[in-house]
């Protein structure tokens, strides 16, 4: 195996002492940030687990010969994982309730309540707000996590489809769709009347069996096995979706999200994905 340490900031003592925990052969380095340590042993993860907690590292053991281009498709989740944002936070405090909003999104980001039943009651509470709020929340704070951009360009290279699956709504994957050209995109649609939120959801709610479906309607559309898929997410609403990969990541992620994935981001951006596999592509 490889294990891949990686870090805001790595010094040489981390890099030596994990190497040594590891039994590693020799250490690579991929970028500034990320390094690769030939012929771990994974047995010793626990103490390896231990050290990177203390020492603020994300690390992953990786099969060698795992590439990038083995996987089709990469399904990431949108807000607080492709977007460093909580879209429907952030539409809450341009309509003053922002903090009734948040408390809701992160009751249920901890598996606290149903994220149907967490969308419908703060979808409520925007009832009213003109629709122009929208574009102005789109313009005004929307931001991507850090490495989006070259995630996305590694992913293109390589050959993969990427799709945004996301429990927000689908004013923001639209736009974010043609802006960062994905090739999918899925959320719910806010049911607007005479240029108002109405408060309520159309259709049916995409929620966490929903992000489940979509991936594997979208994964068989594209004739993939469940190995060929990749799959990031944030929230327990994103533990279907990632369970539909053959590789889940949970990307500054909350807890109960971290125990279910493959792997772990808790201190790089989203670039730190592309580190993973051999070799990386830069």
């Amino acid at each position: 195996m490889n294990l891949i340490i990686q870090g805001l900031e790595i010094e040489n003592n981390d890099l030596r002492t994990l190497a040594k925990l590891a039994g590693a052969d020799q250490i690579e380095q991929i970028t500034g940030r990320a390094f690769r340590l030939v012929n771990a042993n994974q047995q010793k993860a626990i103490n390896i687990a231990q050290y990177c907690t203390d020492a603020c590292l994300d690390y992953a053991f990786v099969d060698q010969t795992t590439q990038l281009t083995d996987f089709g498709l990469i399904a990431m989740d949108m807000d607080s994982t492709l977007l460093a944002i909580e879209s429907i936070d952030e539409i809450a405090d341009m309509h003053h309730i922002k903090p009734q909003v948040a408390e809701i999104t992160l009751r249920t980001m901890r598996g606290e309540i149903s994220f149907e039943e967490s969308l419908i009651h703060r979808t409520a509470l925007l009832q009213g707000l003109h629709q122009d709020t929208l574009q102005k929340v789109y313009d005004e704070r929307v931001q991507l996590s850090p490495g989006a951009e070259k995630l996305l360009q590694s992913i293109k290279i390589a050959g993969l489809k990427s799709m945004v699956i996301s429990g927000g709504f689908t004013f923001f994957t639209t736009r974010i769709k043609t802006k960062l050209g994905l090739d999918y995109a899925a959320a719910n649609t806010l049911e607007i009347e005479d240029s108002k939120l109405t408060g309520k959801v159309m259709g049916k709610i995409i929620g966490a069996q929903g992000k489940a479906d979509v991936l594997k309607s979208i994964r068989n559309e594209l004739g993939l096995k469940r190995e060929q898929v990749i799959a990031i997410g944030d929230g327990a609403n994103d533990l279907g979706m990632l369970a539909e990969a053959g590789i889940s990541i949970a990307y500054h992620a909350k807890p109960i999200v971290q125990k279910k994935a493959t792997y772990t981001i808790n201190y790089v951006g989203l670039d730190g994905v592309i580190n993973l596999f051999n070799p990386a592509i830069q």
